[in-house]
């Protein structure tokens, strides 16, 4: 299985937070948005990453999960899911987790791989992540 890293630089296009009730700084977050993807892999490099993901979080910390597509020029596409934990320390909110492939198109169909992610917010909407991981495509299937 080829192992690689990466960096996603992104901005949160949509972003709700909705204080809960039944316990002090109990929140609930949803947010969509899309990152420029780079990689040491050529055939995960300069995509366009979508992620969709919730987040229960209490007094700045909890979890967070969520869905991602990385979007590649000639439109194939690998997808998966990702789940982690969400800090606040001195104001500063990071997190880090794991990503897992769930399906893919074109020449990234069958595909299967998983890795780890850490990353912070730099603004209230905007973001930083690196990750690692691995892969492997289907047997008879060749990334171009």
């Amino acid at each position: 299985m080829p192992n690689f890293t990466g960096q996603l630089k992104g901005t949160s296009s949509v972003q709700t937070i909705a204080s809960l009730n039944d316990t002090a700084g109990h929140q609930l977050m949803l947010r969509a948005g899309t990152a420029h993807q780079t990689c040491s892999d050529p055939h995960f490099n300069n995509t366009r990453h979508s992620s969709w993901s919730t987040a229960d979080i209490v007094n700045g910390n909890g979890t967070e999960r969520g869905y991602f597509t990385n979007e590649h020029a000639n439109g194939d596409r690998e997808s998966g899911s990702w789940e982690g934990k969400v800090s606040t320390k001195n104001n500063q909110i990071s997190f880090e987790g794991s990503w897992k492939y769930t399906n893919g198109t074109g020449q990234f169909s069958g595909i299967t791989g998983n890795g780890k992610f850490q990353g912070h917010m730099t603004s209230p909407t905007e973001s930083e992540v690196s990750f690692e991981g691995s892969y492997q495509l289907k047997a008879g299937t060749k990334a171009a």
